[in-house]
């Protein structure tokens, strides 16, 4: 009877071993949050250079933060953003659904009529320093599902109006989605340490020193 329980407990701590050795598992890193002044201030200023540049140097659209699902980064974004789920199908084809494009405020229900935006353009990226990135950096950029910030569904339009242009040059045509739209350029720039040209940190100044002045900025920088 004595041996059966000792065995037991032999058992038992064996068991356990795993559990009580394996180290804990990483928090994830809490967002810096700041002021729209204070965050326009961490950008850094440099000249800008396209030398060189072309979009297949970001590889995209990949299979996304689900490799599982058959949805790449661009389906997985609209399923993320839709303010009615759409319905997934075979081959993750996306029938129904209800999106709001914040650049214009237009409620949009087919998913094709939507483009997934980088906040801070692939050109601009290569710009402000993407060029000196590796090809897989380049590509993590390009898929970031990491910062609800960084990829945004909106109409085609608009998606198409910005281009590759930064804050000094255009802005959402919805007045109400301006502030918005500049904090969350920053905090992309802040996010991946992308710089910024004289022109366009002007542009920024004006918007954090005078109607956003409110605006608060929340990034977590990738390594």
């Amino acid at each position: 009877m004595i041996k059966n329980i000792a065995l037991g407990f032999s058992a038992l701590s064996l068991a356990l071993l795993p559990l009580l050795s394996a180290p804990a598992a990483q928090a994830a890193p809490s967002p810096e949050v700041t002021t729209l002044a204070d965050a326009v201030g961490l950008v850094k200023v440099t000249e800008e250079d396209r030398t060189g540049y072309t979009r297949t140097k970001f590889k995209h659209w990949n299979s996304g933060d689900d490799s599982g699902d058959g949805c790449n980064t661009r389906a997985e974004v609209l399923i993320a953003e839709a303010v009615v789920a759409p319905t997934v199908e075979a081959g993750c084809k996306l029938t129904g659904g209800t999106w709001v494009s914040y650049y214009d405020g237009q409620e949009v229900v087919s998913a094709g009529s939507l483009d997934i935006d980088h906040m801070v353009p692939l050109a601009e990226a290569w710009d402000s320093g993407a060029s000196a990135w590796t090809p897989a950096r380049r590509e993590a950029y390009a898929n970031d599902q990491g910062a609800d910030v960084s990829l945004v569904a909106v109409t085609a339009r608009t998606n198409r109006s910005k281009s590759d242009q930064d804050p000094a040059d255009w802005m959402p045509p919805s007045s109400e989605a301006q502030c918005r739209y500049v904090g969350e350029w920053v905090s992309t720039k802040l996010r991946w340490q992308l710089t910024a040209d004289d022109r366009e940190l002007e542009a920024l100044k004006v918007f954090a020193e005078g109607p956003c002045e409110d605006t608060i900025v929340r990034y977590t920088s990738v390594a």
